[in-house]
């Protein structure tokens, strides 16, 4: 299953269906299944671009989605040819929470390009973010500016976003993303490995794709080249 992250300023997951499709959806429960605040709250784009012309009922899927409580706010690669094509640009989800901006006159909402590559020279050093407790499940706590340090535990259905590396002292279960603005030279470190998704720089490995062998070991993750590797700390 492909998951991966939109913009700097906005956050959007986007969700890529592959064929076959009852597959990939029995992949999606699971995950959904493994985390059920995975996608609570937050907003999805699905890139429609690996179906095949000739899809049928691609408009079910979508609503297959919807159903599942995860929140479309656009689509993008769907095929001229598809019954509805030209309403998917609006939310087919739950209500976006209070206070947010809806889509004007029923147009697709606009996802901002993904950040360019940056220059192999490392960042300039930025004021890290110390948290002295544990983050308890549906807390976000989001430092563009540098790292994070968590002295305590990241609880299930939690999430850290950094702009620089992640340290985690205490056992990993919800969601790390790092580098967030382009740093690639960013790493993600903790004490105990059970993380519901780790994310650098927009490469993502959701739970089904760590190494069981690291399982609440210490660990860290890191880029080389398009992939994310895991190893050991200890």
């Amino acid at each position: 299953m492909m998951l991966r992250v939109r913009g700097r300023s906005f956050m959007a997951l986007v969700l890529a269906p592959e064929p076959p499709l009852p597959a990939w959806l029995g992949a999606l429960d699971a995950q959904i299944a493994r985390a059920p605040g995975f996608f609570d709250g937050r907003p999805v784009l699905i890139d429609l671009g690996a179906l095949p012309p000739e899809q049928p009922d691609v408009a079910g899927l979508l609503q297959s989605l919807a159903d599942r409580g995860i929140r479309i706010i656009g689509t993008e690669g769907a095929h001229k040819s598809w019954a509805g094509v030209s309403r998917w640009g609006g939310s087919l989800g739950p209500p976006p929470p209070p206070g947010a901006a809806p889509a004007r006159g029923g147009r697709p909402v606009e996802i901002p390009d993904a950040p360019k590559p940056v220059p192999d020279a490392p960042p300039a050093a930025a004021p890290a973010l110390l948290i002295d407790r544990a983050v308890r499940s549906g807390q976000q706590i989001v430092h563009e500016a540098g790292d994070v340090t968590v002295l305590g535990a990241v609880a299930w259905g939690a999430e850290i976003i950094a702009g620089g590396s992640i340290h985690v002292y205490g056992a990993l279960r919800g969601r790390a993303i790092a580098g967030l603005g382009g740093n690639r030279a960013a790493r993600i470190f903790c004490r105990r490995l059970e993380a519901e998704l780790l994310a650098i720089d927009g490469v993502y490995r959701t739970a089904e794709d760590l190494d069981p062998a690291l399982a609440g070991r210490p660990a860290q993750a890191w880029l080389e080249a398009e992939s994310m590797l895991l190893g050991p700390l200890d």
